[in-house]
């Protein structure tokens, strides 16, 4: 397990390993892991910034959808996928915290609980190509929700998994991880972005080092 948290590169081959992902993988595995970020919209796409809509019809249209986004996240190397990041507008999410976690797909999540005890972990996300940032969450969540089938659930969540339900909860209100961590960070990750390079907050200079001014605006 890396040191990110979110619905990309927790789960790798080999924790003790700390090559890039791409470099763990055999041919086979980096030939379906490039398919599946490639179905997987990126920072820029408006489906990213959009409130998805509720669902209400159920069936077996449904199940295969969620069946397909299981597959995506398990080939990208994530632990949840959200439906507004293959640019559907619905209110379904896929995840599994944990290579031992059995994968579950859910529709309608809605946020019932936080615990006020949080904690702060670099996250990463599929939608954002190399980009790693601080966001504080809650440790604790309760989540109601629907199956495939349209029945009711509640999930009581803790770690890992209540933090990856809050990441992809945020996806499908339009929210990213970079509007949640501290503006320093986030103005990194923006630049990063536009530039094509990575950030982490690793990669941000010592306290001492001299500050480099900000670029002009274009």
């Amino acid at each position: 397990m890396s040191g990110q948290h979110g619905d990309t590169e927790v789960r790798e081959p080999d924790e003790g390993d700390e090559r890039p992902i791409d470099e763990q993988l055999d041919d086979d595995e980096r030939r379906r892991r490039a398919a599946a970020l490639a179905e997987i919209v990126t920072f820029g796409n408006p489906a990213l910034k959009s409130r998805a809509s509720a669902i209400d019809s159920f069936g077996p249209e449904l199940e295969r959808e969620g069946e397909r986004m299981i597959a995506l996240m398990h080939d990208a190397m994530g632990v949840g996928l959200a439906a507004s990041q293959i640019g559907v507008l619905r209110r379904m999410l896929v995840f599994q915290a944990g290579p031992d976690a059995t994968p579950r797909a859910i529709v309608n999540p809605e946020l019932e609980w936080l615990s006020a005890e949080t904690e702060v972990l670099e996250e990463g996300c599929l939608s954002l190509p190399r980009i790693a940032v601080d966001v504080e969450r809650s440790l604790h969540a309760r989540v109601r929700a629907r199956d495939l089938q349209g029945e009711p659930l509640t999930l009581e969540a803790s770690g890992l998994e209540a933090r990856v339900l809050q990441h992809e909860i945020d996806h499908l209100d339009g929210v990213l991880m970079i509007d949640r961590t501290k503006r320093s960070q986030r103005r990194a990750a923006l630049r990063a972005l536009r530039e094509g390079t990575a950030y982490s907050p690793d990669l941000e200079p010592e306290p001492d080092a001299e500050p480099q001014p900000d670029p002009e605006p274009a």
